[in-house]
């Protein structure tokens, strides 16, 4: 590692992640998901949370080649029937009302070649038994964040022309340059573009659109939002009243389509990373907001099984805006990370819809949240679909268009 400063930089990072990521408490549990390479910054994250008053700090190693060993080995029954110790220690954590930060470092193609269908039928099951984990996430009742660290698989996957070590360093002078940690002050820098980005948030919201219509080479579909939609930027608030952000680096304002009023076409702009694959050159065809033909140019059949998972993940969840101008964009880098990619671009989300971007979203049944638009999915899959060509209008009510984005960027 040739990091200029880098135990120093590592250290403001986790102050980051656990002072305006996840807003550590006193007394709190924290999960902490993390890949075994990645020992420095765990070591500073969980001591980072026990200076602000952890009770504990649960870690959760991650490996790889360990992931790829069990799915290519183990029986179909095992794979699609999750012990009961999985769903236990999951409702327990949540009861406790743990926070959650998980740090991505994987090989972009940790599963390539695995079959897809197996793949899929153990992300199900496994998103089933850890039910309260993704409600209390979706619902923003515990405070959650995902964050990037740089993996020597990963690293090379982004920076191929590259010496291994070379492109390790540039990962990590990537993933602290989004992150803001060069700055003078990375947690003063992130609460004056959290500012920012809530002000793009309260312009949005006092429209209360009917749709948006996208225009692109790649794009031509009118997306409407759920009925009493709330746009949200780079923060949220807990069920204990703690403000967090949920994703570092954010660039976006987002909020929920109505899943019965999608209707076009759109392709994806950027590679999307899912369940250890990449898979590029995304086309869904949408008409009364369900997807009625959908396609991706390489592994196709990774997507084909996203789209069958359930009969949420033949819609979209969420829409969310990024300006082309945005500073992962203009990097130039393609992360291979949905994380860091998706905040380079406009993105959509097939499958599940987030309670809280309905007016009273998180106290509403499911039947009452579908009435409004909002689409139910044990999947939550992000791919970008934005660019330098795209425009973006906001339809009001009585058919009056508003500009939001000229040539993907605010207009």
């Amino acid at each position: 590692m040739t990091v200029k400063n880098f135990e120093d930089k590592i250290n403001k990072y986790a102050d980051l992640i656990t002072q305006v990521g996840v807003n550590v408490q006193p007394g709190q549990t924290i999960i902490l998901t993390i890949g075994v390479d990645q020992q420095p910054l765990a070591h500073a994250i969980t001591q980072a949370a026990y200076d602000l008053g952890a009770d504990e700090v649960v870690v959760e190693w991650t490996d790889d080649f360990l992931s790829r060993e069990f799915l290519a080995h183990t029986s179909q029954e095992r794979l699609t029937t999750m012990p009961d110790y999985i769903k236990g220690k999951a409702d327990e954590l949540m009861a406790k009302h743990a926070s959650r930060i998980t740090v991505l470092s994987d090989d972009p193609d940790a599963l390539a070649g695995l079959d897809s269908k197996r793949l899929s039928a153990y992300q199900k099951a496994l998103s089933i038994a850890r039910r309260s984990i993704r409600q209390a996430t979706m619902n923003n009742d515990v405070s959650w964040l995902v964050v990037g660290a740089a993996g020597q698989a990963w690293a090379e996957k982004v920076f191929p022309d590259d010496a291994p070590i070379v492109a390790l360093d540039k990962l990590w002078d990537a993933i602290f340059f989004t992150a803001r940690i060069d700055t003078p002050n990375p947690i003063v820098a992130w609460r004056d573009h959290i500012r920012k980005l809530s002000q793009k948030a309260d312009w949005l919201n006092s429209f209360n659109f009917k749709a948006l219509k996208y225009s692109a080479p790649t794009a031509d579909i009118t997306i409407g939002l759920a009925d009493q939609h709330v746009w949200e930027a780079a923060g949220s608030t807990d069920l204990a009243g703690n403000f967090f952000v949920p994703n570092i680096p954010t660039e976006e304002v987002f909020t929920a389509p109505d899943n019965r009023q999608i209707d076009g076409w759109i392709k994806s702009t950027k590679p999307l990373t899912y369940n250890g694959h990449v898979i590029d050159g995304i086309e869904l065809t949408f008409a009364h907001g369900k997807i009625t033909n959908g396609h991706a140019a390489t592994n196709d059949a990774i997507f084909q099984e996203l789209l069958k998972i359930d009969d949420g993940t033949h819609s979209l969840g969420e829409v969310s805006l990024v300006p082309d101008p945005s500073p992962i964009s203009q990097s130039g880098i393609i992360f291979l990370n949905t994380l860091f990619d998706e905040n380079a671009a406009n993105h959509i989300a097939i499958g599940a819809a987030y309670p809280f971007n309905i007016k009273n979203g998180t106290n509403m049944t499911v039947l009452e949240q579908t009435t409004h638009g909002l689409n139910q999915s044990v999947a939550h899959v992000d791919f970008m679909v934005g660019s330098a060509a795209m425009d973006v209008d906001g339809i009001q009510f009585d058919g009056t268009v508003v500009p939001i984005f000229r040539h993907g960027d605010w207009a």
